[in-house]
C-alpha cells in the first residue's frame, strides 16, 4: 500500500494511492497519517477501506504532496553507512553505526523548494532510504525482530551543509538541521509492497547529471541491524523516521566539490518508492 498526504503545508489530508492509480481520500479512516495512526492499526483499517470501496476519489490535479508522515517525533540518521561513501569522504569504515539526530521540523514534501542557508557555501545532497517506525520499540532481541517494527519505507534527501557540519561544531547537527533539509516522500510504502529493503536501487541527479547510483545491498549495517542497534540506546516511537545512509557521489566526495547553488534542481528516486524533485533557493 502507498500512503501519502496531500494539500497545503500544515493542512494536508491523508490519502492512498490505489493500485489502479486513483488517489483515494483516507479522511473517513483517519485525520492524518501520524504515529497514532500507525500504532493503532491504521494501515490495516486503510487496507480494509480500500478493499471495500469505501474511500472517495480525489482529483490529484494541482495537489501538493506533503511528507507522507506528519510530525515525526524524531529523525534519526545513520552516517557513513555505505562503504563507497565512507571511502570517498576519507573516513574509516565505522565498526558501529554512526548515529546523529536531525531536527524533525526539517521534514518537508518531496517537491517543496529547499532553502540554501544564509552564508552557506557547501550545501550538499544525499539520497537515502528512510524507514518509518510503526510501533513503540525498545530493547529488541534481534535484527530479525526489528523488521516487524517497520511501518514502511520512503525516499529521503538528507540535505547537508558541510561547513556547518564539519567545521563549525564537534557534532553534525548544525549542518543537518537547517530548515527544509529533509524532503520526504512521495509515499510511505508498506513493507509488503516495498519488498526486500536490501535490494533497492537509489539514484540522484543534479541539473540532469547523474551523481549517485547505488543499491541498499551495499549498506554496511542493514535495516534490521540499524533498528535493533538503535533500540538498545533509545526508544523508537511510531512515526519516527530513520535515514539509513547514502551511497557515494555526494559533492563532498567529488573532485570538484560541485555544491548546490540557488536555481539548481535535484531529482532522486528509489526503486518502488517513487521519486522527488527539489529546486534549491536562497533563504
Amino acid at each position: 500500500m502507498k500512503l501519502l498526504r496531500v494539500g497545503p503545508a500544515r493542512g494536508e489530508r491523508p490519502a492512498v494511492l490505489a493500485a489502479d492509480g486513483r488517489l483515494l481520500d483516507l479522511s473517513p479512516v483517519t485525520d492524518d497519517i501520524d504515529g497514532r495512526f500507525l500504532a493503532d492499526g491504521g494501515v490495516e483499517a486503510a487496507r480494509a477501506a480500500v478493499a471495500a470501496g469505501a474511500l472517495p476519489e480525489l482529483d490529484a490535479d494541482g495537489l501538493r504532496l506533503g511528507p507522507p508522515v506528519a510530525r515525526p517525533g524524531k529523525v534519526v540518521c545513520i552516517g557513513l553507512n555505505y562503504r563507497d561513501h565512507a571511502e570517498e569522504t576519507g573516513a574509516a569504515i565505522p565498526p558501529r553505526p554512526v548515529v546523529f539526530l536531525k531536527d524533525p521540523s526539517t521534514v518537508v514534501g518531496p517537491y517543496d523548494d529547499v532553502l540554501i542557508p544564509r552564508r552557506s557555501v557547501r550545501t550538499d545532497w544525499e539520497v537515502e532510504l528512510a524507514v518509518v517506525v510503526g510501533r513503540r520499540t525498545r530493547y529488541l532481541d534481534s535484527p530479525q525482530e526489528a523488521l516487524g517494527a517497520v511501518a514502511g519505507y520512503a525516499v529521503s534527501n538528507d540535505v547537508s551543509e558541510r561547513e556547518f557540519q564539519l567545521d563549525f561544531s564537534g557534532q553534525w547537527d548544525l549542518g543537518k538541521s537547517c530548515e527544509t533539509f529533509n524532503p520526504l516522500g512521495p509515499w510511505l510504502v508498506t513493507p509488503d509492497e516495498a519488498g526486500d529493503p536490501q535490494a533497492l536501487g537509489l539514484r540522484l541527479d543534479v541539473n540532469g547529471r547523474r551523481r549517485q547510483d547505488g543499491n541498499t545491498e551495499n549498506m554496511i549495517f542493514d535495516v534490521g541491524y540499524v533498528l535493533w542497534y538503535l533500540s538498545q540506546y533509545m526508544v523508537l516511537e511510531p512515526g519516527d523516521v530513520i535515514n539509513t545512509g547514502t551511497p557515494a557521489g555526494v559533492a563532498l566526495g567529488l573532485p570538484d566539490h560541485p555544491y548546490l547553488r540557488a536555481g539548481d534542481t535535484v531529482d532522486l528516486a528509489i526503486d518502488g518508492l517513487g521519486s522527488q524533485r527539489q529546486t534549491f533557493v536562497q533563504a
